[in-house]
């Protein structure tokens, strides 16, 4: 527990949100929440006080967190009707930890800061599972000031926290970060399928290609998905595609060419095409067994 809680604020506490928001309290903060649907009992039942409203919440906190889906949400959150900029005075800090587009970021940005309060883009990477385990990945855009005022909360949620530039860094690091993960979901794919398909057991293949210099995360946790056929989302697919379109709108934007990425896209667009759009994006592989005409495992 703290020696010295501070007044939080926390709005979207889905998959992602409610476990990050649930270390902040357990380390002793006072957390004020707000969510499109009902606050989950894991927090209604430490007393976090709910608020009707994002502005609310900005009202009555000193620092806002934010985790929704996608860069119109974000928008609604901070400039709609009660949003956190109709609550926001001098000296706060607003942090958004979603996903979103790096140019919208910088705007929302300049528009927090004509209100005297800081802006950090802090979006993470680790899923669900990084989200319960405290292990997230945390890539920060934003000031030095509030990146180190806001650092000892980070801790609280992540492990691997790196400050990487001004404001709009830490969506571009995501982007990144997104365009590795699909590829490498379908390298992963491609290689069970090949196996399975060929005769081999995909789960001693991927046994014998986890001692490898084939080692990876993604062979790890989704390759074992693939096999065990569990497709619960820990991370959608549509939210990885408007990660990918993000990645393919600012390549066209800055005249660069990302093949494998936009061929990753279409591999998640034939899953949404076929009603996976709420899988787990390990579901792309399906996109590749439908195009084989065998599935890595039967299930």
């Amino acid at each position: 527990m703290t020696s010295n809680p501070l007044k939080l604020g926390f709005i979207g506490l889905g998959i992602m949100g409610a476990p990050m928001c649930g270390h902040l309290i357990k380390a002793g903060h006072q957390l004020f929440v707000n969510t499109r649907s009902k606050v989950p009992a894991e927090i209604a039942e430490t007393g976090a006080t709910q608020c009707t409203t994002p502005r609310g919440v900005a009202e009555r906190a000193d620092i806002v967190f934010t985790m929704v889906p996608d860069t119109p949400d974000v928008e609604k959150v901070l400039f709609g009707e009660n949003g956190v900029a109709a609550g926001l005075s001098k000296g706060k800090v607003v942090v958004d930890m979603s996903s979103i587009s790096p140019i919208e970021t910088q705007a929302f940005a300049q528009k927090i800061a004509a209100l005297g309060a800081d802006y950090l883009d802090a979006p993470v990477s680790g899923g669900e599972v990084g989200a319960k385990a405290a292990s997230l990945t945390i890539m920060v855009g934003g000031s030095d000031a509030a990146f180190e005022r806001v650092k000892p909360l980070f801790e609280l949620m992540g492990k691997n926290i790196t400050h990487v530039g001004p404001v709009g860094s830490g969506q571009i690091t995501k982007v990144a970060n997104q365009i590795i993960v699909a590829l490498n979901i379908a390298a992963v794919g491609e290689a069970l399928v090949f196996a399975s398909k060929a005769g081999a057991d995909p789960a001693k293949v991927r046994q014998a290609l986890m001692g490898g210099f084939a080692s990876s995360r993604i062979l790890e946790v989704h390759g074992e998905r693939m096999i065990k056929r569990t497709f619960n989302p820990g991370f959608r697919i549509r939210l990885h595609q408007k990660d990918l379109n993000l990645a393919l709108q600012g390549a066209k934007a800055l005249g660069v060419a990302l093949p494998q990425t936009a061929n990753a896209a279409q591999l998640m667009q034939v899953c949404a095409a076929n009603g996976l759009a709420d899988a787990d994006h390990s579901a792309l592989v399906k996109a590749l067994e439908l195009m084989a005409k065998h599935p890595v495992a039967e299930g």
